[in-house]
């Protein structure tokens, strides 16, 4: 995505609601306690994802035919991930922060118009804030913070959006995306006139499983993230509101590798490279896949910059990778995890490169009954500094990358990312 160059047209908001979880025979937990994994990302920017959809048809037909449906397997979503509809919290008697449920939490569901271009804006090449009016804003200030919010937005005879604001200390990647294909597979479901139950169940790999007593903290390292929280900006800060980004200079925006540094004519002698790795898997011993929250652990490595502008700067970062994760396959995939709290802290001043998402989030498979997305976006990755990553939508096997740049700075980009497709 390119800066732009003028101000977005604005929203006509239809509706705005709550969506209340839907009554469940069987409960699941009603609060949830923060692990390390979720106490890393408390102040951390939330995650703005935006699908798009076409809808040939009238706002007045989408508001009939499609948004009923889509609310109402919202709630019924919802009853398996009831925490989530809840807010988090820091009470004064708990030493850590908490997710918790009250009867009556609701989660905040906006219904807007917009006249924009559809196609431009669900394109591959778009000004970025053309987009950021299409995530809802999440509740959040220093006491408490709303986990999740959605916007839908109709653009007339074209298509929608459904905009998912998630908070990062309740959803890692995994977990954000499970909840979506949930609330898809039961909207599709119901559409199915052979649906045995108005109340249908998930499959076994959308079951979200809660019990955080599988996350084993022996040597204390959440309690470290906590009391680092806690120092910032003062003693016992437990404020909840988070970081409106990672940089307080707008000009800094995302960076992808050798093209990126040498596109930022970057003069620093070392450039440091962040990713992240699924810890479910690699815990020991492992915990389920569907284990639902924070699970994720940061590879790193640094690779001198006179490196990366070089011919085979490509070769180099994928080294970097391949051995950061044989050195996580060795020495195990937490070592370390005690100084990844101060790391956070030089994501704000450092110069870093950083990727979100992933090809097998498989997010282009997300479908509400009417099809898989035209297209996603991450468009939080303008404020976190990073580059998104998905598998492309129409190329087996292709990957997708999104990232935000000036416009002379794309063009830039671009023109040295072909190069260095075609001398690989």
């Amino acid at each position: 995505m390119a800066e732009p160059a003028s101000s977005p047209e604005p929203l006509k908001v239809i509706q705005v609601c709550s969506v209340e979880p839907f009554h469940a025979p069987t409960l699941p937990p009603t609060s949830l306690p923060l692990t390390f994994f979720d106490i890393l990302w408390l102040r951390f920017p939330p995650v703005e994802l935006l699908l798009f959809y076409p809808f040939p048809h009238p706002t007045s037909s989408f508001l009939h035919s499609l948004l009923p449906s889509l609310k109402h397997s919202l709630s019924l979503t919802l009853q398996h991930f009831l925490p989530f509809a809840g807010t988090l919290t820091w009470p004064s008697h708990s030493p850590q922060p908490i997710i918790n449920y009250l009867p009556g939490d609701t989660v905040s569901f906006t219904v807007a118009e917009s006249h924009q271009n559809f196609n431009h804006l669900s394109s591959y090449l778009c000004e970025a804030s053309q987009r950021y009016h299409l995530a809802p804003n999440l509740v959040n200030s220093h006491d408490k913070s709303s986990l999740l919010a959605v916007q839908v937005t109709v653009f007339p005879n074209a298509g929608f959006c459904i905009g998912i604001n998630s908070h990062h200390a309740a959803f890692d990647g995994i977990s954000s995306i499970m909840f979506i294909k949930s609330w898809a597979y039961i909207c599709s479901t119901l559409q199915n006139p052979t649906t045995p139950t108005p109340t249908p169940s998930l499959p076994q790999h959308l079951t979200p499983f809660f019990d955080r007593s599988l996350i084993r903290d022996p040597s204390g390292i959440g309690e470290l993230y906590t009391e680092s929280w806690k120092n910032k900006n003062g003693s016992n800060n437990r404020s909840l509101k988070v970081w409106d980004s990672l940089t307080e200079t707008p000009s800094d925006a995302l960076k992808v590798l050798a093209c990126l540094v040498k596109v930022k004519q970057m003069k620093e002698e070392n450039m440091f490279f962040v990713f992240g790795i699924d810890c479910r898997s690699r815990l020991d011993p492992p915990i389920p896949a569907t284990y639902f929250g924070n699970c994720v652990g940061g590879g790193s490595f640094v690779v001198p910059t006179k490196k990366l502008v070089e011919k085979d700067g490509f070769i180099c970062a994928l080294e970097g990778i391949v051995e950061t994760l044989n050195r996580v396959k060795e020495e195990g995939v937490l070592k370390g995890a005690e100084t990844w709290g101060a790391g956070m802290d030089k994501l704000r001043d450092t110069i870093i490169f950083s990727t979100t998402g992933s090809p097998l989030l498989e997010i282009y498979s997300i479908d509400f009954g009417w099809g898989r997305p035209k297209k996603m976006d991450i468009i939080s990755t303008d404020k976190t500094r990073a580059f998104s990553l998905s598998e492309s939508r129409d190329i087996s096997g292709g990957i997708e990358i999104g990232l935000v740049l000036s416009k002379a700075e794309m063009e830039d980009f671009s023109t040295l990312f072909v190069q260095g497709l075609d001398s690989l």
